[in-house]
């Protein structure tokens, strides 16, 4: 036994042990996904893969990472040392899609392989036939940039110069993927050595009992929540636009069965797998379900193994929630993800409506390659601006601009102004899009209204990977869907026209627009009950539009 306080204390310490380590990969990575948008997470686990601690970063990247450590030890197994660092990005065996790389470092007590230290984050580029790590026109993975399966980077604390190589030949910018390998790597070390410290104080049985003890509490506390609601079945439908080639209206089905304290999501009458890459990988997938349970507990409860115990997932491989290997799966994080969690929250609307989040909006991201005529370099950006308004709730109105439901604002969009330093881009306008979120007693968050102008000397090249131009944010327990994206690039000598959410080879030319409506989160509640001072206050602010003007 151990007692409650030191119990409390070491959930805290770990808590802060992750949080340290997002603090050092934010100050020490290179590229701006990572050092302004902070599209990255930090985690801890078991060696058999079991989630001890997570910081509040990026949801979907942590639901996975316990298949990642399992797969990286059952490879390694005995042969893994003190000052090794492993990496894995193969959605099939522990990653999320291939753009995420993770780093993990093994954490040693004595001769006993106690934990691994790890960091998921998103590469600026990752090789394949597209720049930026997203090619929506892949049929297969291969086609999505390099695949890496648990593989040993350091051996013994000596780098493996000849792999290392070859990982840093398949990228475009071979600077910023060093720069930010190094910041990965670095934050899991900080990991290492908060974790020996803890088990140099606390001795190692104490310090497990106390970890065992933070698990056990999680599950009370998730089975608590669960236990309060009735038994029964319940069915939920999202639907995806399309892939890209060809599917559209993709629907994905969960009928989630609840007993006592118990969950079954069954996600198998979902549609087939397609042929583009919104498909998903059974880790990812599984991370999808867990993120729909981590936003229905307490907010206070730590999310950990203990957590998701409750929790049992049926599936079928070949669908596009669990696609068969070799099948392209980049998007999926986004986009089958989040109409995974958006299906769970519509079957468990009616067993406890007010826990379930309304919609918050859908991922439509360009990237753009160029060269920057200040500097004659060339550039990737990857627009995290414009962001789509967050989904409404019980407990009040959705955030404005918050991004996507996947993310549940763990992904910040940058300073303007310092992307403006960075990049050939000119920011004419980016401000709040009035009238995008839906309305509610409690209203959906605002998305964006934004004019970005190409400031380059030659022509630039774009490609998008996203959703959401049919199907906007969803409302929830009688709240109203909010606006979808609507997306047009205007250039000199060229009608303007609507992007499509998957497109690769877009032309840009110098001084060519792209003018962004991002959409709005979903409302939550019936709109005749919200309070009519709110109302007043949401036209003072701009968030909304007289009825006679509407929404843009």
């Amino acid at each position: 036994m151990v007692d409650p306080i030191t119990v409390s204390v070491v959930q805290h310490r770990l808590g802060a042990i992750v949080e340290e380590m997002g603090e050092a990969m934010l100050r020490t990575s290179y590229s701006q996904i990572l050092n302004s948008s902070r599209d990255f997470s930090t985690g801890i686990c078991y060696p058999d893969g079991r989630l001890v601690a997570q910081a509040e970063h990026v949801p979907i990247h942590v639901g996975a990472l316990p298949w990642a450590a399992k797969a990286v030890h059952d490879y390694f197994g005995a042969t893994i040392r003190p000052g090794d660092v492993y990496l894995l990005n193969d959605p099939y065996r522990g990653g999320n899609h291939i753009p995420d790389l993770t780093a993990f470092v093994p954490v040693f007590d004595g001769d006993r392989l106690a934990f691994w230290s790890i960091n998921r984050s998103h590469q600026s580029d990752i090789g394949g036939a597209t720049h930026g790590a997203y090619n929506p026109m892949a049929t297969e993975i291969w086609q999505e940039g390099i695949r890496i399966p648990p593989l040993k980077l350091h051996d013994q604390g000596r780098l493996r110069e000849d792999v290392y190589d070859t990982i840093v030949l398949n990228v475009r910018h071979p600077r910023d993927f060093r720069g930010d390998l190094a910041a990965m790597i670095g934050s899991a070390r900080v990991g290492e050595r908060r974790l020996r410290a803890l088990l140099a104080e606390l001795g190692s049985e104490r310090a497990e009992a106390a970890i065992a003890a933070v698990l056990d509490g999680a599950e009370r506390q998730a089975r608590a929540v669960i236990a309060e609601w009735p038994d029964g079945e319940y069915v939920g439908v999202a639907h995806l636009d399309d892939d890209g080639h060809g599917y559209h209206d993709i629907p994905i089905h969960a009928r989630v069965t609840k007993r006592g304290s118990d969950l079954t999501v069954d996600l198998s009458e979902s549609h087939p797998q397609v042929i583009g890459f919104v498909n998903s990988s059974y880790p990812n997938m599984r991370s999808a379900v867990a993120m729909a349970l981590a936003y229905l507990i307490d907010p206070d409860t730590p999310k950990n193994d203990g957590t998701f115990r409750p929790l049992q997932v049926i599936a079928k491989e070949g669908t596009v929630v669990w696609a068969r290997e070799g099948a392209p799966v980049t998007l999926a994080t986004n986009h089958c993800a989040q109409e995974i969690l958006e299906a769970i929250m519509r079957a468990l609307e009616p067993a406890c409506p007010e826990r379930v989040m309304a919609g918050w909006g859908r991922r439509f991201r360009i990237a753009i390659q160029g060269k920057d005529p200040r500097t004659g370099r060339a550039f990737i950006w990857h627009m995290f601006h414009a962001r789509p308004g967050g989904g409404a709730s019980s407990a009040g109105d959705g955030w404005p601009s918050a991004g996507e439901w996947q993310a549940a604002g763990g992904i910040k969009f940058g300073s303007v102004e310092v992307a403006e330093v960075r990049f050939p881009l000119h920011f004419r306008r980016h401000e709040l899009r009035p009238g995008s979120g839906g309305d509610g007693r409690h209203r959906g968050g605002p998305g964006c209204e934004l004019e970005l102008v190409l400031e380059t000397a030659e022509p630039a090249v774009a490609n998008t990977a996203g959703d959401g131009v049919k199907y906007p944010s969803c409302g929830m327990h009688g709240g109203l869907d909010g606006k979808p994206h609507t997306y047009t690039l205007r250039s000199r000598g060229r009608r303007p026209r609507k992007l499509l959410t998957k497109e690769a080879g877009i032309e840009l030319r110098p001084g060519d627009v792209l003018h962004v409506l991002s959409a709005g989160g979903g409302g939550w509640g019936d709109p005749a009950e919200r309070d009519p001072a709110a109302r007043e206050r949401d036209r003072a602010d701009g968030f909304v539009l007289d009825d006679a003007e509407g929404g843009r």
